[in-house]
Parts: structure tokens; C-alpha cells; sequence
């Protein structure tokens, strides 16, 4: 079994991880939550939400574009943990990242 995670940047340019189940389980929820966060903070992020609070799901688009398209094709290494730690967080078995439209879709 694995995960399933897609970032989207637009028509036809998207990425897509298959994170093993056992890579996913090997870390807490916290500890993703901890790595979006340090992420967020040095990808100087803002989060467009009226209301203030930073969602999960914010999180997790915030840092994926501010990455840009160009760093999950520049550094594996990190898009890998991207994945890894938005399937963690997010606990679902497939999540897409969509950028274009600014949502998680699961």
C-alpha cells in the first residue's frame, strides 16, 4: 500500500509521489506539521485566509508555492519529504495539490 500525492501547477505540468504506507507511519503527524511549519517560516509564506488561523491544508499549499515548480524539479530530495510529510499531515490516502486553483483535493 502507498500514498498518493500530486502537485499541480497548472495545465499539464503537475507532479506525482507514491509514498510508501510504512515511510508515511515512520513519522508522526506532528513531526510534518513541525517540517511545513519550519518551511513555511523560511519560504517567508503568507496564507490569504481571512480569518487568520493556518489550516493544515494552508500549510501545505503555502510552502508548495512558494517552493515553486522550479525546487520540486531542482531538489528530489525535498519534494520527496514535501510529499511524505503532506501525506502525513493530511492522512489521506491521495491528495492532490492543486496550485492553479489554490486546493488540496482529496
Amino acid at each position: 500500500m502507498h500514498r498518493h500525492v500530486i502537485v499541480a501547477f497548472g495545465k499539464d505540468k503537475e507532479v506525482d509521489y507514491k509514498i510508501p504506507a510504512a515511510e508515511v507511519a515512520a513519522q508522526s503527524a506532528a513531526q510534518a506539521q513541525q517540517w511545513f511549519a519550519q518551511e513555511f517560516e523560511a519560504l517567508e509564506c503568507d496564507v490569504a485566509t481571512p480569518i487568520g488561523k493556518v489550516l493544515r491544508s494552508d500549510l501545505v499549499l503555502s510552502v508548495a508555492k512558494y517552493a515553486g515548480e522550479r525546487r520540486f524539479r531542482d531538489d528530489p530530495d525535498w519534494a520527496r519529504r514535501f510529499a511524505t510529510n503532506a501525506a502525513s499531515l493530511l492522512d489521506r490516502n491521495v491528495i492532490r495539490v492543486d496550485l492553479g486553483n489554490y486546493t488540496v483535493g482529496y
